[in-house]
């Protein structure tokens, strides 16, 4: 099972240089990727509170902000060199598609083939709505992106009509370095989601999974899988559990056959940033 680590880079906290030594201790203490989140606005008060998280808030505190993932994968590219980076996860319906196309290719072709585009619809209605899309249609519209970025990112030309943005005769280059295309990762605990990862996805991520948890989601990735006539042979199975998790718990999610297991890491300070790093690369190596 391969090990990564989460975590999601905040102003005042992180500055250029502790991205970048964030990303070598990474990468030197054996960890195989790294994860960031997105979101680009936060607000007080939301209709669905936030999943991860017992109050329901993001765990943003007051006067931090989280820093864009694109602007910090090209800082941490730049500071590594095997590190697979992934976002965990990119927020499709609320992005311009074709921007994010672009972006990813850019990041693909800059970090020499390291990205992982781990994706989903979200779940802050407010945000989605103030970057100017709908709420309820979020599914589809993450679909018909995901449709469009994939030709973008394999084809010449590309010609694409569809009922949220339609192009023609449009030519993106560079294109990513990976072959056929980054690989999509499909983030969400829904049936919906795990449609979506058989459907287009090279894996599935699931986010503050208990062993237990992660079983029965498994379970319902491998039918969705069937009723497309895939199976999880070449699917990869991504997993980052809830809080820090004990030695034994590691071999619980090893156990269940997970393919990465994915620890969440946060930290106040930049001292605590960067020596948690070392603390979870010696739980992993204890593990």
């Amino acid at each position: 099972m391969k090990v990564g680590i989460f975590h999601s880079f905040m102003s005042p906290v992180s500055d250029v240089g502790t991205i970048a030594e964030f990303g070598r201790r990474a990468e030197d203490g054996g960890f195989d990727s790294l994860w960031l989140g997105e979101h680009v606005a936060v607000f007080d008060d939301m209709e669905f509170p936030y999943p991860g998280s017992r109050d329901g808030k993001l765990p943003v505190p007051a006067g931090h902000g989280m820093l864009d993932t694109v602007c910090c994968f090209a800082v941490l590219a730049a500071a590594t060199t095997r590190l697979r980076l992934g976002t965990g996860i990119c927020l499709v319906p609320q992005r311009n598609p074709i921007y994010t196309a672009k972006e990813f290719a850019t990041l693909d072709w800059l970090s020499k083939g390291r990205m992982d585009f781990g994706v989903g619809v979200g779940w802050c209605k407010e945000e989605v709505l103030a970057c100017g899309y709908g709420w309820e249609d979020r599914g589809e519209r993450a679909d018909e992106f995901l449709d469009l970025m994939q030709a973008l990112w394999t084809r010449d030309v590309v010609d694409f009509q569809g009922r949220h943005v339609s192009v023609k005769g449009c030519r993106m280059e560079p294109k990513p370095i990976q072959s056929p295309h980054i690989p999509i990762i499909v983030g969400g605990h829904s049936p919906a989601a795990f449609r979506r990862a058989a459907r287009v996805g090279a894996g599935w991520f699931g986010f503050g999974l208990s062993p237990e948890a992660a079983s029965r989601c498994i379970q319902g990735i491998e039918a969705a899988l069937r009723d497309v006539g895939r199976g999880l042979a070449g699917f990869e199975i991504i997993v980052a559990p809830p809080g820090r998790p004990s030695a034994d718990t590691i071999k619980a999610y090893a156990d269940l056959g997970i393919d990465r297991l994915v620890l969440l890491h946060g930290a106040s300070s930049a001292e605590k940033l960067l020596r948690g790093v070392d603390e979870l690369a010696a739980l992993v190596a204890a593990a």
